[in-house]
């Protein structure tokens, strides 16, 4: 009975520890979501991240080996996010009013968080990599949007990757030449329209 006693005690202390680093590096990685989205990516200098966290530089490094890991653990939250907002696919009925649903949620994605976008499309971080597990979500989403244009008889990786370049040149073009106006994000109609046409174009002369 002691002995199953003290295992209870060290596990709800292991627990507890455990629990006390997640929110701790909930806290970082929050804080530093605020200072790049105010400030862009570059805008990270770990002693201000501290200070923004409310904690010591040292701190930082007892939960983050390094500025690259906390970028990882921020791409990873990222590219969870984007999975997730790939999960339920829209069924309208129609093959172009799907494909454009999407299209306008990725780049409303996109645009509503250009920190969030370029950490994860535009490898704007110098020398990061994101690891394996991070990137993990990211290769799910693009999975979904391949079964989503197969469905719709794209299957061609050609035409899989003009679609991706479409739409982030779509939100490039916003971001860069617009911010917060729709100029550029209101062609998605247009677009989504163009593209089914060439790749039924390329499937009649297959």
């Amino acid at each position: 009975m002691q002995e199953s006693l003290t295992m209870l005690k060290n596990s709800a202390r292991v627990d507890w520890r455990e629990a006390r680093r997640q929110s701790a590096r909930a806290t970082v990685l929050a804080a530093a979501w605020e200072m790049v989205r105010a400030d862009g990516l570059a805008a990270l200098p770990l002693r201000d991240l501290a200070r923004h966290a409310g904690i010591t530089t040292p701190t930082v490094y007892a939960y983050f080996d390094s500025k690259n890991a906390i970028f990882d653990a921020m791409f990873g939250e990222a590219a969870e996010s984007f999975a997730d907002s790939k999960v339920e696919l829209v069924d309208k009925g129609d093959h172009y009013e799907n494909l454009a649903a999407d299209a306008k949620n990725f780049i409303e994605f996109c645009v509503s968080d250009v920190a969030r976008y370029q950490l994860l499309f535009q490898h704007s971080v110098p020398g990061f990599i994101p690891s394996p597990q991070s990137y993990a979500p990211a290769v799910r989403a693009l999975e979904l949007t391949r079964e989503q244009l197969a469905r719709y008889g794209v299957r061609d990786p050609r035409q899989v990757d003009v679609w991706t370049a479409l739409l982030t040149g779509l939100v490039d073009q916003q971001i860069s030449n617009d911010p917060g106006g729709d100029r550029w994000t209101r062609l998605v109609d247009d677009v989504v329209r163009m593209f089914l046409t060439h790749c039924s174009r390329e499937e009649d002369h297959s």
